[in-house]
């Protein structure tokens, strides 16, 4: 069985994390989508509400697990007995990033980042934008996975 992580702070998790995680289980026969917990990190939604909303859009989807880890992610990938690490890109600018940290877990341990490439449509949508439109009161729900309500 292929096992991959989808790690990140989804704060909150955006229909470009479900297309990419969408996309990713065609190569792969569960998809672990890790929550990184950072105490330092300022985030809009709790944990709980993070938790909650990708389990409403992957309702459906048995071979969607959900969990929350607050250790390096090459570790939670370990715990979990993943073999890669599912990453996507929005831009040229993330890949220096996704590429340092990738050849750094592969060092550590062996396990693989498999990167997907957003859909030219979702590229545009960031947690950071979707937040500064949650807190000036706009409407996000396009920005949302279906069966996601806030």
């Amino acid at each position: 069985m292929k096992r991959a992580i989808f790690p990140g702070t989804f704060d909150p998790f955006t229909i470009g994390h479900f297309s990419i995680v969408q996309r990713g289980l065609s190569f792969f026969d569960e998809i672990v989508i890790g929550i990184g917990v950072n105490q330092a990190k300022k985030t809009l939604f709790s944990v709980e509400k993070r938790l909650e909303l990708i389990h409403q859009a992957f309702q459906d989807e048995p071979r969607i697990k959900v969990a929350t880890y607050d250790s390096l992610t090459v570790d939670f990938a370990l715990s979990v007995q993943a073999d890669f690490v599912l990453r996507g890109l929005r831009s040229v600018a993330d890949f220096e990033y996704e590429r340092n940290v990738a050849d750094a877990n592969r060092n550590l341990t062996g396990i693989e980042t498999v990167i997907l490439f957003t859909e030219s449509k979702y590229s545009f949508i960031s947690s950071t934008v979707t937040r500064d439109l949650i807190t000036y009161g706009r409407d996000i729900s396009s920005f949302l996975p279906p069966n996601v309500t806030l």
